[in-house]
């Protein structure tokens, strides 16, 4: 298997979409007792040298994580106090899941309520009442993460070469996106909302600022391949029309976002390199025609054991 394996969507669509509700639940239970932090940043999870994790939830004077680990193919819950309970990922429903995970929850002591309806899906069912058999393609989804490995090791080099505010790394549940995020500094005009199965109030707080965001999701929502986007918010005139890198990148005026198949990365000679130049490419377009202050803004690249030069 290469470093960057294949992960074509129609294959897994169906496994996809199991772990999306499941990683929803599991997501759920971290935004209901994590204070909020801008952006929507304390709801989210990391890539692990496993799978994806939460990184601890205060829990009281306790705290707990949750692990999705996608080479055994379980999700572990731990606590500071030494306590642990496994599940098994397999085919099974989403009701089944939900019931499994909140009672490995109580078992550890953690009483928790989350909102059960499912976000920023079609035609949400609230998890307990999805009983419908769901698939689990544990290769299919071993590769997505291996996938979510490679990418996340180069959106966090990319992420060095800002000295304003910058996101972490990291994936959201709402639609299954890794994502890093770039910030002029400057306050946002108010955003019109109106995302399905998202509160306005949730998604105005996201873009209280301005932004040039790029990320990565594996398929779905119009688009059915795995896929890098970018896009500006607000976007300035004249960005879908700017010219951005590689040849294989393009608007989408639907999404209102640049995109480049994951498949042109994964086949370029240099796909680091490749991806990168995305990145950088339709940051500049939306940096240089919003007007970002960019030598204030943007360095060199960090290197291993290398401080910053002044």
């Amino acid at each position: 298997m290469t470093a960057w394996p294949s992960i074509p969507f129609a294959n897994w669509r169906e496994s996809a979409a199991t772990l999306h509700l499941w990683l929803q639940i599991a997501g759920k239970v971290r935004l209901a007792l994590t204070p909020w932090v801008n952006h929507g940043w304390h709801a989210t999870f990391y890539i692990t040298q496993r799978g994806l994790t939460s990184s601890p939830i205060p829990y009281g004077k306790r705290s707990f994580q949750i692990d999705f680990d996608f080479i055994q193919h379980h999700v572990r819950l731990t606590t500071s106090d030494d306590a642990q309970h496994e599940l098994p990922l397999k085919p099974q429903s989403v009701a089944d899941f939900y019931t499994a995970f909140m009672s490995a929850l109580d078992e550890l002591g953690l009483q928790v309520k989350i909102n059960t309806k499912p976000n920023e899906v079609p035609d949400p069912i609230p998890f307990y009442q999805d009983a419908a058999p769901r698939e689990y393609d544990a290769e299919a989804v071993h590769r997505f993460w291996l996938a979510l490995v490679q990418i996340d090791r180069v959106f966090k080099h990319f992420r060095t070469g800002f000295l304003g505010k910058v996101s972490p790394v990291h994936l959201f549940w709402g639609v299954m996106d890794l994502a890093v995020t770039r910030f002029s500094g400057r306050r946002a005009p108010l955003h019109p909302g109106g995302f399905p199965g998202l509160p306005d109030a949730i998604t105005r707080e996201a873009y209280s600022h301005e932004v040039s965001s790029a990320g990565f999701w594996p398929g779905g929502g119009g688009i059915d391949e795995a896929a890098f986007y970018s896009y500006a918010y607000p976007a300035p005139e004249g960005y879908s029309d700017a010219t951005v890198q590689p040849a294989a990148a393009y608007y989408d005026e639907t999404l209102g976002e640049f995109l480049l198949p994951y498949d042109a990365v994964r086949a370029a000679d240099d796909p680091d390199a490749t991806l990168l130049a995305f990145l950088q490419s339709t940051y500049a377009a939306a940096a240089d025609l919003g007007r970002w202050n960019r030598k204030e803004l943007e360095c060199p690249l960090g290197l291993p054991n290398t401080p910053r030069a002044l």
